[in-house]
């Protein structure tokens, strides 16, 4: 699947507002990008429904624990602030790549560990930006990772889990 391999660049035309940390940027622009560009595959691929209901429910649930943990204390922020269980960037990110990486490039395996890394970065930048703690990163990762490398099989033969990478 060569082809998929530039939409490994896709994400970085996603950026959003210029902030002071290059790190931070690049964080929220791989938020949209790598969702974005598993869209654009997933429709290519004639499986954008089932990746629109993975997406909308990865979604609902990292605002769902957002809103129901608002102010426990594993929601805390650095800031002290609440809602930051689990990281919604990380989630984000993380279901792009999965996806990318599961269904886009199978048979790729640089291309579907540039997503994952992507995706790691963006985990991070949200801490090293005082967004969040590890565990809330690391929360939404695992999160956005499972939506993402998950099929449930609507307009196909059948559900699936892939997290790519074969080498």
């Amino acid at each position: 699947m060569r082809r998929w391999a530039g939409l490994a660049a896709l994400p970085l035309l996603a950026g959003g507002v210029a902030t002071a940390d290059p790190l931070e940027d690049f964080g929220t622009a791989m938020k949209y990008g790598l969702p974005l560009a598993a869209a654009v595959c997933a429709a290519d691929q004639s499986r954008l429904e089932d990746f629109a209901v993975r997406g909308l429910l990865q979604a609902a649930l990292v605002l769902a624990l957002k809103s129901g943990l608002e102010d426990a204390p594993v929601a805390r922020r650095p800031s002290g602030e609440g809602r930051g269980f689990p990281s919604g960037h990380s989630a984000a990110a993380a279901f792009g790549a999965a996806d990318l990486a599961g269904k886009c490039f199978e048979d790729e395996a640089a291309a579907g560990a540039a997503a994952y890394g992507a995706a790691g970065l963006t985990a991070y930048s949200r801490v090293h930006a005082g967004q969040h703690t590890p565990a809330q990163a690391m929360a939404g990762a695992l999160i956005g990772f499972s939506f993402g490398a998950a099929s449930f099989g609507i307009g196909t033969e059948g559900a699936s889990f892939s997290v790519g990478l074969t080498f």
